[in-house]
């Protein structure tokens, strides 16, 4: 499957130290889940959060949910224990922080395939410095394994020294060269967490603001962020009606010899339909991951 074809509406950071959270990873609606062992453990409790993540993935039970160990950067006395130990799970990529240029996608890559990881195991990276974004071109095209761009907003907001408004002014600069480098590539990305858990409509409105930019989905920070960014990053119902007609009116068009068709008074070409078949695609495999059948 191309990796925008999969959905990746709401992906979950979870602590990597807390046994719970982990637990309750596997019953959340999230596309996926990162189970975290860098920001949101202790110096101290890495080894043993370590240990506890890894024999999480290995028991299963995360249904068709994506999961993804985001591990310690490899300038940190952990991050090389972390992809040994990551590549002998079932996890389906690792996820590593502060991604500055292609030398670290290499390394990664050399590490994981020396602990014997599979060849399905993915690569995801973090673009959160202003060094890392002012690469993101040679880095999205740097490795077969590369699957993924996620935008680390507090991060870049803070080396920046940008504040972090609504429109998100400061950031979209750095935000809009890692959406050009993914989509060049064909790659997924995924926008930066919202940190206000209480604030509902602020956090609403920046997930219509990533679903517009253009991202496949949002990184959260909480399980109460996961119903409401599904909801908007997913086709809705007349989305997917106006869709449907479009690609039939158009094949219609292509039987008659036509080039192009007309739907509600709109010109319709090659353009709209292709955009049209990824919708109702996306809207199939997220039917296919909620276990239900496709609307029709």
């Amino acid at each position: 499957m191309p990796a925008i074809a999969r959905p990746r509406r709401s992906i979950l950071y979870m602590p990597g130290a807390n046994a719970r959270a982990l637990d309750k990873a596997k019953t959340l609606p999230a596309d996926g889940v990162v189970l975290d062992l860098e920001d949101s453990v202790a110096p101290d409790a890495k080894p043993a959060a370590r240990e506890q993540v890894c024999a999480t993935v290995n028991a299963g039970g995360f249904g068709r949910r994506e999961v993804v160990i985001r591990v310690n950067g490899l300038d940190t006395p952990w991050g090389r224990d972390d992809l040994a130990a990551a590549a002998r799970t079932g996890a389906d990529a690792v996820l590593v922080p502060k991604v500055n240029g292609v030398d670290t996608i290499h390394a990664v890559h050399a590490l994981l395939k020396s602990a014997g990881a599979a060849e399905t195991m993915r690569i995801w990276a973090m673009m959160e410095t202003p060094i890392g974004i002012l690469h993101a071109e040679e880095i999205a095209g740097a490795d077969p394994r590369l699957e993924c761009l996620v935008m680390g907003t507090n991060d870049l907001a803070k080396e920046l020294h940008a504040a972090q408004t609504p429109a998100r002014l400061p950031l979209l600069t750095g935000i809009g060269l890692c959406l050009l480098a993914a989509r060049a590539f064909g790659l997924a990305i995924v926008d930066g967490v919202y940190n206000d858990i209480r604030d509902a409509d602020g956090f609403e409105a920046a997930c219509r603001q990533g679903l517009e930019l253009g991202f496949d989905g949002k990184t959260l920070i909480h399980p109460s962020q996961v119903e409401p960014c599904n909801r908007v990053f997913s086709p809705s119902a007349d989305e997917l009606d106006y869709a449907r007609r479009v690609i039939a009116a158009f094949e219609a068009a292509q039987a008659e010899g036509k080039g192009v068709a007309t739907v509600d008074g709109r010109m319709i070409e090659n353009l709209h339909v292709d955009n049209a078949r990824r919708m109702v695609a996306m809207a199939e495999q997220i039917a296919a991951l909620q276990g239900a059948a496709a609307p029709a």
